[in-house]
C-alpha cells in the first residue's frame, strides 16, 4: 500500500503569517544609549530619550500613547470641533491612530467644544500626534500641563460678598481677601464633582483566592463653580459644602444645592462679561479617553483577627474632582485667549 505522505501535493514556500522586521539600514540609533530602535518609535525603547528623525522613520513613526506617570508632566492633544462632515475613512484612521473605538470618535466628533484625544509623557509624542490628525485633515492642539495651568493650586472659596461694582472672594485658609470688578468676571464653569469609596475586607483563605468578609460602597457628590477673573490666573473654586451662603442675604434656605444654584443664577447676572459654561455634564463620558477619572487604593495591612486567621481592609477610591479641573483650565485657556480660538489652531504650547 502506498505512504500516505506520498499522495502529498506540493504547495510550495509558505508566506509568513506576521510582517517582515525592519532591515539593520532601517533601524534608528538612539544618541544616548546607542541602541538600534525600531522607526516606528518616536522615543528609545531602553532609555526613553528622544529619537533622532530621518527621512525613514518621518512616515513610519506611530504613537505608542503611554500613559505618563500621576505626578510626570504630560502633554494633553486637543481636538478642535470640525468646520464640516467627517468622512468615514478620517474617523476610521482616526480611530486607528489613537487605538478608539470608531464609535467614540464618533461621538468626540459630534460635539462642538474642543476635547482631549490623548495624553502622553512626552512633547515629541504629541507632536506626532497632531502632524497625523492634521494629515488626515483635522484640526488639532498640543498643551502641555503647564500651559493649562494645571500646577497652580485650585483655591476654594469659603465666603463671598458683593455690592454693584465688586465682587470680594475671601478663600479657605486664608486671611486675605481678593476683590476683582464684575466686568473682569470671564467665565463660570459648572460641574458636580462625585467621589465613589469601596471598602473591602478579605481574609486569607487556603484557596488560590481570597474570602471577602464584607464590603461596602460609599458615595458623595457636590455641586462647584469655578470662577475665573482678569489678573489672577488661578481657579476659584466655589463647592456647595463648606461655602457661607450669608451673601444671598434673604434668598439664603438650608438647602446648600439650592443656596448654590441661586449664587450661581447671581453671578450669572451680574457678570455681564462672563461665559457661562455648563457642557461639562454632557462631555464627560467623552474625557474618559484622554483623562480618566481618578482611581487610589488604600490598604491597611494584614491583621491577627485569631490564631490562623489574617484578614486585610482596603479602600478604592474614585473621584472626577482631578478630571474636571483639567476640562475647567481648558476652557479657561481657550477664554483667556478669545471667544473665537480658530487663530490660535496652528500654535503648539
Amino acid at each position: 500500500m502506498p505512504k500516505d505522505n506520498e499522495n502529498i501535493p506540493f504547495l510550495g514556500p509558505v508566506e509568513p503569517s506576521e510582517p517582515l522586521g525592519f532591515s539593520a539600514e532601517q533601524m534608528i540609533r538612539c544618541e544616548a544609549c546607542l541602541r538600534a530602535n525600531p522607526p516606528t518609535r518616536v522615543s528609545c525603547l531602553y532609555c526613553v530619550a528622544p529619537l533622532p528623525l530621518t527621512e525613514t522613520s518621518k512616515h513610519l513613526r506611530k504613537p505608542v500613547l503611554r500613559p505618563p506617570d500621576k505626578h510626570q508632566l504630560a502633554y494633553n492633544n486637543i481636538l478642535l470641533p470640525s468646520d464640516g462632515v467627517v468622512p468615514e475613512e478620517v474617523i476610521g484612521a482616526f480611530a486607528t491612530l489613537l487605538k478608539l473605538a470608531p464609535a467614540n470618535v464618533q461621538a468626540l466628533m459630534s460635539v462642538d467644544v474642543p476635547l482631549p484625544v490623548a495624553r502622553t509623557a512626552s512633547r515629541e509624542e504629541a507632536e506626532l500626534v497632531c502632524d497625523r490628525l492634521r494629515e488626515l485633515g483635522l484640526k488639532c492642539l498640543s498643551i502641555s500641563d503647564e500651559g493649562l495651568g494645571l500646577s497652580l493650586t485650585v483655591k476654594r472659596v469659603r465666603a463671598m460678598s458683593f455690592d454693584d461694582h465688586y465682587l470680594t472672594i475671601y478663600q479657605a485658609g486664608a486671611a486675605e481677601s481678593v476683590a476683582a470688578l464684575w466686568e473682569d468676571v470671564i467665565l463660570i464653569v459648572r460641574a458636580r464633582l462625585v467621589e465613589t469609596t469601596l471598602e473591602i475586607k478579605e481574609r486569607l483563605s487556603r484557596k488560590p483566592e481570597k474570602e471577602i468578609v464584607d464590603s461596602s460602597e460609599f458615595s458623595r457628590d457636590e455641586a462647584v463653580i469655578d470662577l475665573y477673573t482678569l489678573g489672577h490666573s488661578a481657579t476659584w473654586r466655589i463647592g456647595a459644602s463648606g461655602f457661607d451662603f450669608s451673601c444671598l442675604g434673604s434668598e439664603k434656605t438650608l438647602v446648600a444645592n439650592e443656596n448654590i444654584g441661586k449664587l450661581e443664577r447671581l453671578l450669572v447676572e451680574r457678570a455681564i462679561n462672563a461665559q457661562f459654561d455648563d457642557s461639562y455634564r454632557r462631555v464627560r463620558t467623552l474625557l474618559e479617553h484622554a483623562w480618566g477619572t481618578q482611581q487610589e487604593l488604600q490598604s491597611s495591612g494584614w491583621r491577627r483577627e485569631r490564631p490562623g486567621k489574617l484578614s486585610v481592609h482596603s479602600a478604592t477610591t474614585k473621584s472626577n474632582e482631578t478630571q474636571f479641573t483639567r476640562y475647567s483650565r481648558l476652557r479657561y485657556y481657550f477664554c483667556a485667549l478669545s471667544t473665537d480660538y480658530t487663530d490660535s489652531i496652528n500654535q503648539s504650547v
